[in-house]
């Protein structure tokens, strides 16, 4: 039985830029503090890390740096997808040759393939690199959702250990779960749903608020883990207006937005990315108050 490349909470991390490129001090700084306060993966180039925005170098700049500071502490996973299968298969391959000790695989967006398609896209990679493969499914942003019975197909092959699921489709993680080999992993790709889909068999979360929130976050996974849904509940809700807040523009405006009001220096969104608007600035900033990220005023 295949092992899960992580359980718990991994982190899919912000970029800090500067006007001319990755600001690679600051990104050290914030990798240290996500392993201090108990993270358990590390995912670089996500779309919170802006990787669409990025060039091919950055990319490949950013997921070695991380394997080089992170030092096997925890898994490093590379966001590696592209709409294109094969840019998605040089993104893949480079991100492997980099150190990466996994990809992560978004659904090509745009092209809104057939449930046929993707098998084709997603075998096609795994195929081609060595390391353990997670699907990305996140039809808010692609325009299309991977099936349950794709997923069953898809976990056949020995490199495609699972999925983190942002569809907020309960019912179909549950055929999924019903569907798929036991060792087909599933990890939350929304901070609150952790606790729902961990108690239908998930095994973690990939999250945003864990870029400010890196300790609650592997606190919530744990405890979904050892089986305690009672606490586990009970955080999930604790955090729920913090999730909110962090989801009240489009990924990853608020997020970038409160490491910087707390002092991150994180730089400049990418275009087409811009700060909030001034009512959802002050919520973020009200939102790091309530949970005593921020003195209050």
């Amino acid at each position: 039985m295949r092992q899960p490349i992580f359980t718990g909470s991994g982190v899919a991390i912000a970029t800090p830029f500067t006007k001319d490129g990755v600001d690679f001090e600051t990104l050290g700084e914030l990798l240290d503090f996500q392993l201090e306060h108990g993270t358990d993966a590390i995912v670089a180039c996500g779309t919170t890390g802006e990787a669409s925005t990025m060039t091919p170098r950055e990319r490949r700049e950013v997921i070695a740096f991380c394997v080089e500071r992170v030092k096997g502490r925890v898994p490093v996973i590379a966001g590696s997808g592209s709409n294109s299968t094969e840019v998605a298969l040089s993104l893949s391959r480079e991100a492997e040759e980099a150190g990466a000790n996994g990809l992560l695989l978004v659904t090509p967006y745009y092209n809104k393939a057939s449930q046929a398609g993707l098998i084709q896209h997603y075998r096609a990679i795994a195929d081609a690199v060595s390391v353990p493969c997670i699907l990305y499914n996140v039809p808010s942003r692609t325009g299309v959702s991977i099936a349950p019975e794709t997923y069953a197909e898809l976990a056949k092959h020995p490199n495609i250990v699972g999925v983190k699921e942002a569809s907020g489709n309960l019912g179909n993680i549950q055929r999924t779960r019903n569907l798929c080999l036991e060792d087909f992993c599933i990890w939350s790709g929304n901070d609150d749903e952790t606790v729902p889909i961990c108690a239908l068999g998930g095994v973690g979360v990939i999250s945003v608020a864990a870029n400010v929130l890196p300790a609650e976050m592997h606190t919530l996974a744990r405890l979904c883990l050892d089986n305690d849904f009672s606490e586990a509940g009970k955080l999930q809700l604790y955090l729920k207006d913090f999730c909110d807040a962090m989801f009240c523009e489009v990924n990853p405006i608020p997020v970038k937005t409160a490491l910087n009001l707390l002092g991150w220096e994180m730089g400049p969104l990418r275009l087409p990315l811009c700060p909030p608007g001034e009512g959802n600035l002050e919520r973020i900033r009200e939102t790091l108050v309530k949970y005593a990220l921020l003195p209050a005023e």
